[in-house]
């Protein structure tokens, strides 16, 4: 679909987007204050306790969540977000599957209580994998898969009466199984001479570690009860006019009056415009460019909505504030544009993932992070291999590193999970996806797997069905999936619209020749183009190296190997550049945890 011209594009895309729209149920705005909301973060020491009974089941046999989880029996404390692993000094724990349970008592803003006209909504960041949320111990949402956010009105139960306190208990499962995104598989062993009764391990075909917990914030944040429940923008240029298409979805009232304004870096009001949606026009629009393609990278706007309602409790206000950044992408045979300018990935993959907090979010690891990847001259990066906290898309949209924005489809090896149970959720966790990460302009594709067993027969049918979900969603944004199958073999490919590929050549086989580097890469190139026509990116490649482990001549896991294999791959990447190579992912940015 978004093959070809690039002016075709350009007419097409706000068409198709608002066909796309109509897919998308509710909406998943990032929770930010404003004069009509407010928000409480729920960041800090939860009370915590995992399940070590046989079946895992003992908390909900025993119902914790009616009362404070303390009066069933011990508890730790545990710092949100962080993955709950690496915390302790328990082998058990760290290692633990199955249910866990966390509960944090809170006291509540009084006019939060008694406002009727308020809405009081719970916002899990992200949870790992299947959450299960109770407040003062009434059931009010659950949500299967990690990485993405859901969220609860939780305003009756607040609002019913006198509150001294407010206690939320979460009961999350981390058990992968064939149906699961990451899939994976539990092994039961049986021999009683070898094994405890009902020994079992969790089995993964990802290589990295597992870790589980509230990753991100807790929030509880407010809205009036006719609020903003979703805004949509996609962006065009025509000549030096920038376009911004616009749609606002409201939810507790059929009568209400929208106005929105665009203002540019310096507060000025540039455009504006009234009505649910719309195109607002900005003449000599800054676009937003990529982190060294431009001397003034990153350009973001502003875009106030102004709900009015008429209520029968008289008048309501909601305002809510988006970034947009002004900017097009599409996809030739061989190129990759930004803005009509061809575009090179020039990065790497990354990893949530660091010592003791695991994966979970914290500021200056992020901050840390973004100022090594400006210092290396990076413009892009993958989150392998799953959608990473909203506040790392708006640090790109910020810094205009650019983004291929990927599912947690990894390990995707077994044939039962290919099968429709598994398509379904699939298609469902890439909803909740674009729901979320749509409005991010350093966001220019998503990537739907990462390394599938796309030769496996029911993969064609599987792929074609769950991109053209994903293109039916989100037209303005070109779909790929990485791949490390043979491009003869490969039944997912033909449906992607740019080609990544992982490979390891020197490293995963012919051990230390990095003499036959340039030649089978050459080779990989011109057969998948050959077979394709599409532009291709290198996904990953690599080797690793153990720090201060030097060799020469170079041995692998010596620092000299490691960029010595670089180096190799860089030559043809620099001649294939300038035909259909559109990029380049070295794996990885930083140290990874993986299983034992």
């Amino acid at each position: 679909m978004l093959r070809g011209s690039a002016g075709a594009w350009a007419v097409l895309g706000p068409l198709l987007w608002g066909c796309g729209l109509a897919l998308l149920q509710g909406g998943m705005l990032y929770p930010r204050e404003s004069r009509s909301r407010e928000r409480k973060e729920l960041d800090g020491l939860w009370s915590f306790r995992a399940d070590f009974s046989d079946n895992r089941r003992q908390g909900f046999e025993q119902q914790w969540y009616r009362a404070p989880l303390r009066e069933s029996g011990p508890t730790l404390d545990m710092p949100v977000p962080s993955s709950f692993n690496d915390v302790g000094q328990d082998g058990q724990l760290r290692s633990f599957v199955g249910w866990v349970w966390y509960e944090r008592e809170i006291t509540l803003p009084q006019r939060w209580a008694e406002d009727l006209g308020a809405r009081v909504v719970l916002r899990i960041g992200s949870a790992h994998y299947y959450a299960i949320v109770w407040v003062n111990g009434v059931h009010v949402v659950e949500h299967e898969g990690g990485h993405l956010p859901f969220e609860a009105d939780i305003s009756k139960l607040v609002q019913s009466g006198p509150l001294s306190s407010c206690r939320i208990t979460i009961a999350i499962n981390n058990t992968l199984s064939p149906h699961t995104l990451p899939p994976g598989t539990i092994l039961y062993k049986t021999d009683p001479s070898m094994y405890p009764k009902g020994y079992f391990v969790q089995n993964t075909k990802f290589d990295f570690f597992n870790y589980a917990g509230l990753h991100r914030s807790v929030v509880l944040y407010t809205t009036p009860t006719t609020y903003i429940d979703d805004i949509t923008v996609t962006t065009d240029v025509d000549q030096d006019i920038g376009l911004v298409n616009y749609q606002v979805i409201v939810q507790g009232s059929d009568h209400f009056q929208v106005d929105v304004s665009l203002l540019d870096e310096e507060g000025k009001v540039v455009a504006k415009g009234a009505g649910a949606e719309g195109q607002l026009q900005v003449p000599s629009a800054h676009l937003w460019w990529p982190y060294l393609m431009h001397e003034h990278p990153a350009y973001l706007y502003s875009l106030e909505v102004k709900m009015m309602a008429q209520t029968a409790m008289g008048p309501v206000s909601d305002f809510y504030t988006l970034p947009v950044g002004i900017r097009t992408v599409a996809v030739t045979e061989s190129q990759f544009l930004i803005n009509g300018k061809p575009f090179y990935f020039r990065g790497v993959n990354k990893h949530e993932d660091a010592d003791i907090r695991g994966k979970g979010f914290d500021w200056p690891l992020l901050v840390k992070d973004f100022n090594l990847l400006r210092w290396l001259g990076a413009n892009a990066f993958r989150t392998s291999h799953y959608p990473y906290a909203e506040e790392v898309l708006q640090l790109c949209d910020r810094y205009g590193i650019v983004v291929i924005d990927e599912s947690p489809g990894v390990g995707i090896a077994l044939v039962e999970s290919f099968s429709n149970v598994s398509l379904q959720h699939h298609l469902e966790v890439m909803e909740e996806m674009i729901r979320r990460d749509k409005n991010h302009p350093a966001v220019v594709m998503w990537s739907v797997a990462n390394e599938p067993a796309s030769f496996l027969k029911p993969a064609g049918y599987y792929f074609k069905t769950l991109i053209a979900h994903t293109k039916a969603l989100d037209p303005s944004r070109p779909v790929t999936f990485v791949t490390n199958t043979n491009y003869e073999a490969d039944l997912g490919a033909p449906y992607v619209d740019v080609i990544c590929v992982n490979s390891y050549y020197s490293w995963y086989h012919d051990y230390g020749h990095m003499e036959v580097i340039q030649l089978q890469l050459a080779t990989q190139f011109e057969n998948w183009y050959k077979a394709y026509q599409k532009p291709m990116i290198q996904s990953e490649y690599g080797a690793d190296a153990i720090e201060g482990f030097h060799e020469d001549p170079p041995l692998m896991f010596s620092e000299e190997y490691q960029k010595g294999l670089l180096k190799q791959y860089h030559v043809v990447l620099d001649q294939k550049r300038k035909e259909y190579v559109v990029g380049e992912l070295i794996w990885n940015f930083a140290d990874f945890m993986t299983n034992q």
